[in-house]
């Protein structure tokens, strides 16, 4: 298991567009196991290595949206994102 100090050194700040796809993959990774399927398994039917999403998933690569995209239809899932004005508008 991981301690928090193993993960603390890795920490930087992120802007809310990455915490977004955070948000995004954390959802989609628990959604892949709930359903029992392995990174493995997964990664073949979305046209990408075990190695690849591992990568993805350990955060160690953030995902682009079309990724993203590829990861929720994997599971047949599908994104959707929305537009509202803006805070003050």
């Amino acid at each position: 298991m991981k301690k928090w100090s193993d993960i603390d050194d890795r920490q930087s700040v992120a802007s809310v567009e990455e915490l977004s796809v955070i948000d995004a993959l954390s959802f989609l990774e628990s959604q892949r196991i709930k359903r029992g399927i392995t990174q493995s398994e997964l990664a073949k039917r979305i046209g990408m290595t075990q190695p690849q999403l591992a990568k993805i998933e350990q955060l160690n690569s953030i995902p682009t949206f079309s990724t993203l995209e590829k990861y929720a239809a994997g599971l047949d899932l599908q994104i959707s994102l929305s537009i509202k004005p803006a805070v003050g508008s």
